[in-house]
């Protein structure tokens, strides 16, 4: 690898000069089979996204924009779209229903990278092995930059930290794939992290804002590293500029460090969660544990049962609100309604967040019944681990049951053949085999076959 960490000074640099350095004969094979995993596991949540309101309206602004050569929209046949906005469109399609990976420095990384990645490449043909590079030093990016700024520092803050780094992940990953030079990485690393943002006020009623900040960020990567390619400036300190620098502006309890500690050698993205549920990933330990009291209490549920489901802080501020029947996305969110839904229904998947399942009374009952309880052997736990527990009361006993880290994350792994059965059952009319026998071995396969296989006839 081409990365003399003597010949730069401060992260932003570093950074980009690891990013202009890295091959794909770096990558350990873990990291490989992640980013195997993530592509298919995004396409598939991609997919599936298409087939709501707010995906289908977004793609309708990119289209007037004009017919475009560049990229395909993920099911369609023929490119239509400019990269960037093929990047957003499918981002926003990757976001769509909470079914997109996640990364314990809470942010989604697949909704925002490999759209933008998988939009380059096919625009410049590129192989897949340049494809796999790319997409690991994206996420690598993405995440890193959260670990910076600290991430419950600043969710608590407000911001929504895919829409805030994001940016910084795409644009990696497009400048690998356009091998761009340490400067010019520096240059699209400053452009993307001068767009970044994304505030949580969504969750006052549950809007469509939130999928956008995951398609924005990918279309602002794709942006930044395109115009970094024409010799357009950027910020060759974005993060750790004093007046405006990202650490600085988003977090009041930042650290640089995080940025390249062990660049190179330790990637965080290994560590990144696949969901078998479709919602929050904070909220998945609570769902596993649900699952599991439901399995000891005999399976079906009685309602009139005490439940308490202790919190941490983070996830209280953000999923333990009152639920009241409102969007998809305002029970995606809510702790309450998935902890009910998971001990009603046995299940958190799509159809439980059909428009009647979340208005039917004895569920929203059932879930407004709940005893949240702060706990703070949680905090000291959260985000390293998106630990929880969920408690039942039975003949004066309390049975309480609980989760250090959730199914889907790297202390209970979902494989390969998991992420298959995943994507066959939310795309059913789809060839999941072969699609997945083309992400799975990208290296010797190519972008463009991998997309002609999406198409729904």
């Amino acid at each position: 690898m081409n990365y003399d960490r003597r010949a730069v000074a401060a992260p932003t640099r570093e950074l980009a000069n690891w990013i202009a350095g890295l091959r794909y004969a770096d990558l350990p094979e873990r990291t490989r089979e992640v980013v195997r995993i993530a592509i298919l596991d995004t396409i598939g949540a991609g997919l599936y996204g298409f087939q709501t309101p707010w995906t289908k309206k977004l793609l309708e602004w990119a289209r007037r924009g004009g017919h475009s050569n560049e990229a395909t929209v993920w099911g369609d046949q023929q490119t239509s779209l400019r990269a960037a906005d093929a990047a957003m469109v499918n981002g926003i399609a990757s976001h769509a229903f909470e079914l997109d990976d996640y990364h314990n420095s809470k942010l989604h990384p697949g909704a925002v990278v490999v759209p933008a990645a998988i939009a380059i490449a096919e625009k410049l043909n590129s192989s897949g092995t340049e494809l796999v590079t790319a997409i690991a030093a994206g996420y690598e990016v993405m995440i890193r930059t959260s670990l910076a700024l600290n991430p419950s520092a600043a969710r608590l803050r407000g911001w929504h930290l895919t829409g805030v780094c994001g940016p910084f992940g795409a644009a990696a990953a497009c400048a690998s794939l356009m091998k761009l030079d340490t400067e010019h990485c520096a240059w699209a690393l400053g452009l993307a992290g001068t767009q970044g943002a994304g505030l949580w006020a969504f969750n006052a009623d549950g809007t469509m804002s939130k999928r956008l900040h995951a398609g924005k960020a990918a279309h602002a990567g794709v942006l930044a590293a395109e115009l970094a390619q024409l010799d357009f400036t950027g910020p060759t300190q974005i993060y750790e500029y004093e007046d405006g620098g990202v650490l600085k502006a988003f977090s009041d309890a930042s650290d640089p460090a995080p940025l390249t500690r062990d660049l190179g050698r330790i990637y965080h993205l290994d560590t990144t969660s696949i969901k078998p549920y479709s919602c929050c990933g904070s909220t998945h330990a609570y769902i596993d544990a649900a699952l599991a009291l439901r399995r000891k209490f005999g399976g079906a549920w009685n309602p009139q049962t005490p439940v308490r489901v202790g919190t941490s802080k983070v996830v209280d501020v953000q999923c333990g609100f009152d639920y009241a029947p409102s969007s998809e996305l305002n029970a995606q969110m809510s702790l309450r309604y998935v902890v009910a839904a998971a001990l009603a229904d046995g299940q958190v998947l799509p159809a439980q967040f059909s428009h009647d399942r979340m208005h039917d009374r004895a569920l929203g009952k059932l879930a407004n019944d709940l005893e949240l309880v702060p706990d703070p052997e949680l905090d000291k736990l959260y985000p390293k681990d998106f630990a929880g527990w969920v408690a039942a009361e039975r003949n004066g006993q309390w049975e309480r049951v609980d989760i250090l880290n959730p199914t889907g994350s790297v202390s209970s792994p979902i494989d390969a053949a998991g992420i298959t059965k995943k994507f066959r059952g939310i795309n059913a009319e789809l060839p999941a085999d072969k699609i997945a026998a083309v992400a799975l071995d990208i290296e010797h396969r190519s972008v463009r076959e991998l997309l002609a296989l999406l198409h729904r006839s």
